[in-house]
């Protein structure tokens, strides 16, 4: 990637639903995510009160216009894949959708079918929003969140998906090649439509590649990288020869151990969860833009000399910054002001210095 595909050493922030209801009065009930004026008017609060407190690290927009948005670019938070497969979903006033646990039996896991997503809720309803606001506006805007095979697979059967990679590894397979179709089929329609699938994964997409797909990994730290190896990186490499580009959000602190079989996908974006031994992971990827997680929790509690620290240790083990970016996800309200400062004064360090060199 080049300096004119993305901006030196991209900040992105994403702020938990408990921010944004606590702070500017949003309310994440279903209308949020299906209601597509409630969805236009938050997209305006959302960039105003980000230009308002953040305008000069680049964040927001001081006058926000409406715009044909689909799906929020403002928050993280899948549900699309999960209630496709038919996990009913609980929306809350102040927190992410959460699907709820379906308890399939074995028997039902076997008898599951990919469902057509073109009649199934909430695509169903999501198209015939697209096709309405194309037809007002002539384009749309946003995506959403797609989920990862894990992820969507604890939510049909629970822990007893884990216990089948080691007794029916046959069913694992299968109902993750299956939803690795499903999510694949979504992100290219959505892509097709708005330009972009994964921006409501990572923001940073947007920085660097909108038009990327970016997987979600939240749970592959529950298996080991042997699992991870002889039964989800082969449905990984058909996806990624699917829709390209492909990368890995790996929000655990642990990339390195994992890394190597990483390696063998053809990424172009690795989200590095806080903890993980970044230059290790620069070794792996060595090619790969490298989006560097700071930890909220730490952003929340810590002072700003703290913080300040946190992202110096994770620039300075980056190795060249060119292909670098720094992020902090899902902070919550009574996350300091002071500390995404402390964090941006670092990277503003780093800029200052690239231009005198």
């Amino acid at each position: 990637m080049t300096d004119q595909e993305h901006p030196f050493l991209p900040v992105e922030l994403v702020f938990n639903p408990n921010w944004w209801h606590k702070t500017a009065g949003i309310c994440f009930d279903r209308s949020f995510y299906l209601d597509p004026k409630v969805r236009i008017e938050n997209d305006m609060i959302m960039r105003r009160v980000l230009y308002e407190r953040y305008g000069e690290l680049g964040l927001g927009e001081p006058d926000p216009q409406p715009r044909p948005v689909i799906g929020s670019l403002h928050v993280a938070g899948g549900f699309v894949i999960p209630a496709l497969l038919g996990a009913e979903i609980l929306f809350i006033k102040d927190a992410a959708p959460q699907p709820l646990p379906m308890h399939l039996t074995a028997e039902q896991i076997d008898r599951l079918k990919k469902p057509d997503f073109r009649k199934t809720w909430p695509m169903n309803v999501l198209i015939e929003q697209m096709d309405a606001l194309e037809a007002e506006w002539g384009y749309l805007v946003g995506d959403l969140n797609t989920d990862g095979l894990l992820n969507a697979a604890y939510h049909l059967y629970g822990g007893d998906l884990f216990t089948d990679f080691y007794t029916a590894p046959h069913r694992v397979q299968r109902l993750l090649g299956m939803i690795a179709d499903l999510i694949v089929d979504v992100s290219e329609y959505v892509r097709a439509r708005t330009g972009s699938c994964s921006i409501s994964v990572n923001r940073m997409i947007a920085r660097v590649c909108p038009q990327a797909f970016l997987h979600a990994n939240c749970s592959v730290p529950m298996i080991s990288p042997r699992s991870y190896r002889d039964l989800q990186l082969p449905i990984e490499k058909r996806m990624a020869q699917r829709i390209q580009p492909f990368g890995i959000h790996h929000c655990g602190d642990n990339l390195q151990r994992y890394a190597g079989y990483y390696s063998e996908l053809p990424l172009s974006f690795v989200d590095v969860g806080w903890g993980s031994d970044v230059a290790a992971c620069r070794r792996a990827f060595p090619d790969a833009f490298l989006n560097l997680r700071l930890s909220p929790v730490r952003m929340l509690k810590c002072t700003p000399e703290e913080v300040a620290a946190d992202t110096e240790a994770l620039l300075s083990a980056a190795g060249p910054l060119d292909r670098v970016g720094v992020c902090c996800i899902n902070m919550d309200y009574g996350t300091p002001d002071e500390n995404i400062f402390a964090m941006y004064s670092v990277v503003e360090k780093y800029r200052l210095n690239r231009k005198e060199v």
